[in-house]
């Protein structure tokens, strides 16, 4: 069953997109205004006769092949699928491409007007609204500002969870200064 560009093609029409038919490629290519992106490009490829769905956009991030950075932009995109549903991430050190991808076979099931909305809503807010953002800090300071909320999201969590349990850490730790220094802080006597 699968899908097929003309379905697709129905689809960004009922959602009153622009967007161009590359048959050589059997993928369609269409485009978004975004607020962190110049040029947010997104290409539907299928392949494997129309067995295996594809939604990315190329070339969301340049400059960072031989960034002093590199590596922690890179985990930090891990770090971002992890977080994430459905997306990922894909680097090309051939060229240093980076691309953000939402991809699954369709085998024998059609692709339905929601999901395939639902994916390409997914791909632009994550790319636009969060990951965009913070690649961008990682780029400026080497530093992921999204450890930061994490970090805060646990404090929630545990607050949550275990009610009055943050106040007896904070008093431990206060009382652990008091009496001198922590463990790691020994250690590099």
């Amino acid at each position: 069953m699968g899908a097929n560009l003309q379905q697709i093609a129905r689809y960004l029409d009922n959602l009153g997109w622009d967007y161009r038919f590359d048959d050589e490629s059997e993928r369609i290519i269409t485009g978004v205004e975004a607020d962190h992106l110049e040029d947010f490009l997104i290409v539907v490829q299928l392949d494997e006769d129309g067995k295996f769905f594809r939604l990315f956009a190329p070339h969301v991030l340049a400059g960072v092949a031989d960034h002093p950075y590199k590596a922690d932009v890179l985990q930090t995109m891990l770090a971002i699928s992890w977080e994430t549903k459905m997306l990922q991430w894909e680097y090309d050190p051939s060229d240093g491409e980076i691309r953000a991808i939402i991809e699954f076979p369709l085998e024998d099931s059609a692709l339905t007007e929601k999901q395939f909305n639902r994916c390409l809503s997914a791909l632009i807010q994550i790319v636009d609204n969060i990951a965009i953002p913070r690649l961008q800090e990682v780029m400026t300071t080497g530093i992921d500002p999204g450890n930061v909320e994490l970090g805060e999201r646990l404090l929630l969590s545990i607050q949550e969870q275990a009610p009055g349990l943050l106040e007896l850490l904070e008093k431990a730790m206060a009382a652990r200064k008091k009496r001198g220094s922590f463990p790691s802080e020994e250690a590099d006597l």
